[in-house]
């Protein structure tokens, strides 16, 4: 890691570390009141505890498990139609108002329907993450196609290079950065849709307690959770920009 990133993340990390010691400073002082606005200490209490206990596993497997697979089911599904959609006209005529119409809507809204077709199990979580990354990554792969530059594609047909050389050649490389740029934010649907079904109706994992704690006003465990999907998301933020960088590393250069 460069001394460049080393001191965003030291900058990063005394901000936050700033921030935390006023808010434990206003709620010792008795400015915040702690049943509303628990001090960063308190929730720290619950999340050591949690894992201690190993109550919180069962949770973050149900969570990870389902936000993990929606991302790559939604990913795999969202580029072959965003390729086909691009190299086929006349499927793009039917694909395209279908995608766009899920695109304008809220797709959290259909997790309650998710639920009654798929159960309160796995399936209806899965569902969620995926139909919001799917059309994410769709529009990603399908813009990425059509905005190539038309006078490569030409220059490739007059050299004699047929449809396979501009899918690897010019059409994948162009993909990739579009994919990765949109990475980050699949990320974090793929999250809130597991988080959101599990919210909605669950048995278990981090959106079933997060509906426990808000049913019994427990705000401690209710930041304590949201901590948590934030901490991982965030790792899994780091995660995907190294591998923008690696995949993207020729656009450096």
């Amino acid at each position: 890691m460069s001394m460049k990133w080393l001191g965003v993340y030291a900058r990063r990390a005394l901000a936050l570390a700033v921030v935390l010691a006023i808010w434990e400073s206003l709620a010792a002082n008795g400015y915040v009141d702690p049943f509303y606005m628990p001090p960063p200490s308190a929730i720290g209490a619950i999340v050591v505890d949690q894992f201690a206990s190993g109550d919180i596993w069962p949770h973050l497997q149900a969570t990870f498990g389902a936000a993990l697979l929606g991302l790559a089911l939604g990913i795999l599904f969202g580029i072959f139609l965003g390729f086909v959609a691009a190299l086929i006209p006349y499927l793009a005529e039917l694909l395209e108002p279908v995608m766009a119409m899920l695109n304008a809507i809220p797709r959290v809204i259909l997790a309650p329907l998710f639920i009654i077709w798929l159960g309160i199990g796995i399936g209806s979580k899965v569902a969620l993450s995926f139909i919001l990354v799917v059309v994410l990554t769709f529009f990603a792969v399908y813009n990425g196609i059509r905005d190539v530059d038309q006078r490569l594609v030409e220059r490739v047909r007059t050299l004699g290079g047929g449809r396979l050389v501009l899918v690897r050649e010019v059409y994948i490389p162009s993909v990739v950065a579009w994919v990765m740029g949109n990475l980050k934010v699949a990320v974090g649907f793929a999250f809130t849709g597991a988080v959101v079904g599990e919210f909605v109706a669950a048995s278990r994992g981090l959106g079933y307690l997060l509906s426990y704690a808000q049913s019994t006003y427990n705000a401690s465990l209710t930041m304590a959770l949201i901590f948590l999907v934030m901490v991982f998301v965030l790792f899994l933020f780091t995660l995907a920009g190294m591998l923008e960088r690696y995949l993207l590393r020729w656009k450096g250069s």
